[in-house]
């Protein structure tokens, strides 16, 4: 049964009076009293309205539904083997779990090469994402492994020149490229340049590509967080007519007197800025594909969310149509930045129904023969068993999986230590491994040597955080796959996973537990 807490959460800031005993179907108190002062989201709408649509505090969180699907990737088990071994020889002094390769390669002519099989797919422009991007690039980087720089970044950037409708120059994105590109190691990763319709008019791309360097460019369709566009909350009266000045939706109007004289009196505190809804249609897809190959994009992505079925048949038939390099699918449930709680809650295909829709339709083009993109699936991976599920549930199409909120939380928590190292208050939770990075971050000594002392010096801690968490998906997803008897990500097959429930089957076409390998079985008795 799918479950939603519907009238409180930590994400708004709000809870039941009567905690023990609620309403299940409305998440009201048993007992609502008069007089109560309003702590649960009904009573906190009564005072705060329109602000509780979204995840408090702003800014510094990340957010995720609470809702409990009918299936997820834990009703799915990884199956091993006793048996030989795909891609190394079945030699026990050689078949090791370090031997295992994680190496990706795709794009149209293959160009592309990641150290891991995953990415961080659209960080953005909210404080969230702009506020650790040091340690997201630069800890992406290091490992060999995709970054994508999200919507509205360059038009967020209040220095940003821009002159005639166009971006000419910028302060935010050059900083974002840069700093991932100064730290790619043999090649390895890729920096992306994601737009939305406001970026697109602005010309964003074409600017990444002339003045920057970017070679990978993304199309957004959306993303597993939402319906709507992406959105942000402005404390500063300025940039906010700034932001409506250039063309978005800013809430309540900024150029309003009486929103002005309310706003210096400090009758609200916040306002609003959202993009625009997409409206694709084929021909406009494929003429955009044309003007970014023109303006001289080498690989062009499509990154689209958790809308209905013909949606997502749409996305990989015109990803296949137009000879596209990366098609990724958000599942519902995730979140960067402050999409609103209940739509991110109650929207949107979740991510084994989407994924399992996904693995059938790029089957089908397969089968006729058509091209296909490589793939990337995404919604709450966290773990290296989670990365391996996501592979082998959309094997042999699915290369990548697309996380952000559990990055950006290493990227947090190693900024936060970093700086109670310099403070000298380093928490008993965390001294006791050590005071210093060496002694705290356990890659420390394997990195400085790799990259030598003075650059190792000079990275941020929250790249270390990252890069360390990294090491170990990587480690853990090795393990795994050894287990499996697959040494490369290219043997991992949807028959290395089990449905555990015969719905989890029924809906993925995953065998359920007690089916798999029967006609194996059979042939060891009869034989």
């Amino acid at each position: 049964m799918a479950i939603t807490r519907t009238n409180a959460s930590a994400a708004t800031l709000t809870k039941n009076r009567t905690e023990g005993s609620v309403v299940p179907g409305s998440g009201m108190c048993v007992t609502c009293v008069d007089g109560c002062i309003g702590m649960c989201e009904i009573g906190k709408s009564a005072y705060r309205g329109h602000e509780v649509i979204y995840p408090q505090p702003f800014g510094v969180i990340t957010t995720a539904s609470e809702k409990n699907y009918p299936v997820d990737y834990s009703h799915f088990n990884i199956m091993g083997t006793a048996v030989g071994a795909q891609g190394i020889e079945a030699d026990s002094d050689k078949a090791i779990f370090p031997a295992v390769n994680l190496d990706v390669k795709f794009g149209h002519d293959g160009g592309i090469k990641f150290r891991m099989p995953w990415i961080i797919p659209g960080i953005g422009s909210t404080n969230i994402a702009k506020n650790n991007w040091e340690g997201l690039a630069i800890g992406s980087a290091l490992a060999g492994t995709g970054l994508t720089i999200g919507e509205n970044v360059a038009g967020m950037d209040k220095d940003a020149v821009i002159k005639n409708g166009r971006v000419v120059d910028t302060v935010d994105l050059k900083r974002r490229v840069k700093l991932y590109k100064d730290h790619q190691r043999d090649g390895y990763g890729a920096i992306v340049v994601q737009a939305n319709i406001e970026d697109t008019k602005l010309g964003v791309q074409e600017y990444a590509i002339e003045k920057l360097g970017a070679e990978c460019v993304e199309l957004k369709w959306g993303q597993g967080a939402k319906d709507i566009g992406g959105e942000v909350k402005i404390t500063d009266l300025k940039m906010a007519q700034l932001l409506y000045e250039r063309g978005y939706i800013v809430l309540p109007n900024p150029l309003d007197p009486d929103v002005i004289a309310a706003f210096e009196k400090g009758w609200f505190k916040e306002f609003e800025r959202h993009s625009r809804v997409g409206m694709v249609s084929e021909e406009a897809f494929a003429k955009r594909v044309e003007e970014l190959r023109k303006a001289g994009a080498k690989y062009i992505f499509l990154k689209t969310g958790a809308y209905r079925p013909v949606d997502l048949a749409r996305a990989i038939i015109f990803a296949s149509r137009y000879k596209l390099d990366l098609l990724t699918v958000d599942g519902a449930g995730g979140g960067t930045g402050m999409s609103p709680w209940r739509m991110m809650n109650e929207w949107g295909m979740p991510p084994v129904e989407l994924h399992s829709l996904l693995y059938n339709y790029a089957k089908r083009l397969a089968d006729e023969g058509r091209h296909l993109p490589a793939i990337a699936v995404a919604s709450g991976f966290t773990f290296e068993d989670q990365i391996f599920k996501g592979l082998a549930m959309g094997a042999p199409f699915v290369k990548l999986v697309g996380m952000a909120r559990a990055p950006v939380a290493a990227a947090m928590v190693g900024k936060t230590i970093g700086r109670t190292i310099e403070d000298g208050e380093v928490p008993v939770y965390v001294e006791r491994f050590g005071s210093t990075r060496d002694e705290i971050f356990v890659t420390a000594a394997m990195l400085r040597s790799e990259i030598g002392h003075k650059e190792f010096e000079s990275l941020p801690a929250g790249a270390l955080g990252l890069y360390t968490y990294y090491e170990r998906l990587a480690q853990g997803l090795r393990q795994l796959m050894a287990g499996s008897r697959k040494f490369a990500l290219e043997y991992i097959s949807r028959d290395d996973i089990a449905a555990l429930t015969r719905e989890s089957a029924d809906v993925s076409g995953i065998n359920y537990i007690m089916d798999v390998d029967q006609g194996k079985v059979e042939h060891l008795f009869m034989n």
